[in-house]
Formats: structure tokens, sequence, C-alpha cells
């Protein structure tokens, strides 16, 4: 327990001396994580408004594959980036991308983007289907009515964008693989945590969990209040 104890002060000690390597790893987990969001956003939520607002033969099983795809394990997503942008077998290997903060960015990128996409889906379905009728029978065309469903699902797609960044965070296996973990280049802060723990140097690696708990704190805070804003009618 003293030993835990000390750990967490020097922990401390360290957060507030503005280390400049700790401080880079910070920076790096937040410009990948939040670029990841940016690019997934900017795909899945038009993707998850047309597949909920559209109709189509297939729709069912494409809404199945993406629910599914929401629970595909990091590891796997890595692997496949891995092989894509391989030196040796990949595709994409002319564009160097491997072991870049890029090609982390591509890995979280898929990883957020069935996340978005099914939950988009969830909540457009549940405002679509209550304001649909109303809003035709009164006269609205079906440009109007996608704006007037968007505007009502916006806290909700809010709060699918932040849980998909609070699991971008989190993230360890996928940006370890197609990172590698490098000093000064790709260590993030869950990657750095596992190799600081393996080498014993525990103070680093609690300063920066700590961190992660309190951004998980701080996107629990925001989940709240997007979902307080939709439940509370506008008066």
């Amino acid at each position: 327990m003293d030993y835990f104890l000390n750990a967490f002060v020097k922990a401390i000690e360290l957060l507030v001396s503005f280390d400049e390597e700790l401080y880079g790893i910070i920076f790096l987990s937040l410009k990948v994580s939040a670029s990841a969001i940016a690019v997934s956003s900017m795909i899945a939520v038009p993707l998850g408004i047309g597949i909920s607002m559209g109709r189509f033969w297939g729709k069912k099983l494409l809404v199945s594959i993406i629910n599914a795809s929401m629970s595909i394990p990091p590891v796997v997503v890595g692997l496949v980036v891995y092989i894509i942008l391989s030196n040796k077998t990949g595709i994409f290997h002319t564009l160097r991308l491997l072991f870049t903060p890029t090609a982390m960015i591509i890995a979280q990128t898929l990883l957020a983007l069935p996340i978005i996409t099914g939950l988009t889906i969830v909540a457009v379905k549940s405002v679509h289907s209550r304001i649909s009728k109303t809003a035709i029978s009164l006269g609205a065309s079906y440009t109007q009515l996608v704006l007037l469903v968007i505007k009502e699902a916006r806290y909700a797609i809010g709060s699918a964008i932040i849980t998909a960044f609070g699991r971008l965070m989190a993230e360890v296996g996928a940006v370890m693989m197609v990172g590698g973990n490098i000093r000064y280049k790709t260590r993030v802060m869950t990657t750095a945590i596992a190799l600081q723990k393996g080498m014993g140097e525990f103070e680093l690696a609690l300063a920066l969990g700590i961190i992660l708990l309190t951004m998980a704190f701080i996107v629990n805070i925001l989940l709240d209040y997007f979902r307080d804003e939709k439940e509370v009618p506008r008066t």
C-alpha cells in the first residue's frame, strides 16, 4: 500500500512538472483520436442518416453487419491495416505509412466508423418514426424532413460521437500494432502505460492512467449533458 501511495505522489509530481515526454504522449493521443473522430464522423453521420431514412433492399442485413462491426476486436482492425500498409505485402506499401501517426489514425477511424454509424441509425430511427408522418402531413418536403430529423437527433448523434471518442482514447491493440509504440513518434497513453508497466516504471504509467481516468470522467460528463439535452423538452 505504501508503494502505491509513493507511486501516486510521484505521478502527481510528474504531472505538475510538465514533463516534456509525458505531455508529448498526451498531445499525440488527443491528436490521433481527435483526427480519427473527425474523419469517421464526416463519413459515418451522413451514412447513418441515409441508411436510417432510406428504403432499399438489404437494409436489415446492412444494419446487422454494422451492429456486428461495432464489437469487432481492435487487434483485428490493427492486423488488417498492418497487412494493407506492410512494406512487404501491403497494397499501399509505397506510401510508407506503417509505424506513423497516420496509420494509427486510419486504424482508429475504422474502429469508430461502425460505432458512430450504428448509433446514428438508432438515433435517427427513433426521431424519424415519431415525427415523419406529422411533418409530411403538414406539407414538409423530403429535404425539410431530413433537416428536421437531423435537428431533433443532433444530441443523440453528438452522444454517439463522444462514445466513439471515449473508446478510441482507451484503445491499445490496434495502435500498438500499426504504430509500433515508437518513443517520441507513435507512443500514446495506452501503449505507454503497457510499456512502462512492463519496465517497472510505475510512476509514468500511473500518471498516464490518472489522465486517462480524468478524460473518461470528462467524456461521461459530456454524455450525460447530451442525454439531458435530448430528454428535456424545449420551451
